[in-house]
């Protein structure tokens, strides 16, 4: 193969970068503003760039564009290309025994179950620093410098791969004294108790009911953000809870709490790790994936 056509078969990045934005966000105009650059300079990239392949990757019409056919392909190994490139970016400019990890955590679970655990992975890994965000609400890779989440749900998440972390098993939960003053034995005489509700989990008390074979109206008890405070709320016997019992073990083997029925509800939602895809092959990212498996066994 002659030099004129291995510099064909080799576009430069700009053209690649333009037509990745362009393929993946489906205008000119939405991949001008992410790389800083105008709608016509996006233009000019990928038509440069079609010559240059001898191929048309988009349909024009009007103002709109499509991938056709053949861009469809390119675009998919394109950004698989420019993925390794970034990985491989990432990692010439890492200690390869350690890094940075920016990990996002879900309040009650980093403060509960991971916080505690993690002597041990820094004990493993010393030249990794882990920064923590903490993180209610559902966030963008694309716009935080995360390169990892822990996330309760589906792995419904564009872009990114997810490893199975756990399951989660909810016990309905209340004080001592709340218990003794009330005779709960079968699941519907949780029917006339002030329900607890976590606004994470909307239905959860439909669903444990239903578990229990009672058509049961939607509650409408008090309203929690938290998992830590629902469960601080149910010791000042404000009501019942249903909570994740592996996150309440301290409150119930100090007798704060008490399983009111042991008469649990495994959810369909699990606890995942979460990573861009083009992080997914980084050092700590792969070190803390690694360790959060061994330990969850």
């Amino acid at each position: 193969m002659d030099m004129s056509q291995q510099k064909r078969l080799m576009p430069s990045t700009s053209m690649l970068l333009a037509f990745e934005a362009a393929a993946r966000s489906g205008t000119f105009t939405e991949a001008a503003a992410e790389l800083s650059l105008t709608q016509g300079a996006i233009s000019r990239q990928v038509r440069a760039l079609e010559e240059q392949l001898g191929v048309q990757l988009f349909s024009r019409e009007r103002k709109s564009v499509r991938l056709t056919a053949a861009g469809k392909r390119y675009a998919d190994e394109v950004e698989k290309g420019l993925q390794a490139i970034r990985l491989a970016t990432l990692n010439a400019m890492t200690d390869p025994r350690g890094g940075t990890l920016n990990l996002a955590i879900l309040p009650t679970f980093g403060t509960r179950w991971l916080i505690p655990r993690m002597p041990r992975f820094l004990a493993e890994h010393p030249d990794i620093t882990v920064n923590f965000a903490t993180k209610l609400s559902p966030f963008d890779f694309k716009k935080e410098d995360l390169h990892a989440a822990i996330h309760f749900g589906h792995t419904d998440w564009p872009d990114t791969e997810s490893t199975f972390l756990m399951r989660e098993e909810t016990v309905p939960v209340c004080a001592p004294a709340l218990r003794s003053t009330h005779e709960l034995t079968r699941p519907g005489d949780l029917r006339d108790m002030p329900l607890l509700q976590l606004r994470t989990r909307p239905a959860a008390w439909q669903e444990w009911f239903s578990a229990a074979g009672l058509d049961v109206p939607a509650a409408g008890g008090m309203v929690f953000e938290e998992i830590s405070t629902t469960a601080q709320a149910a010791v000042a016997g404000l009501g019942v809870a249903l909570l994740p019992r592996f996150l309440i073990e301290n409150e119930l083997q100090q007798g704060d709490l008490v399983v009111v029925l042991e008469q649990p509800l495994e959810t369909a939602f699990g606890y995942y790790l979460v990573t861009p895809r083009e992080r997914a092959g980084y050092a700590p990212v792969l070190a803390f994936r690694n360790w959060l498996l061994r330990v969850i066994g």
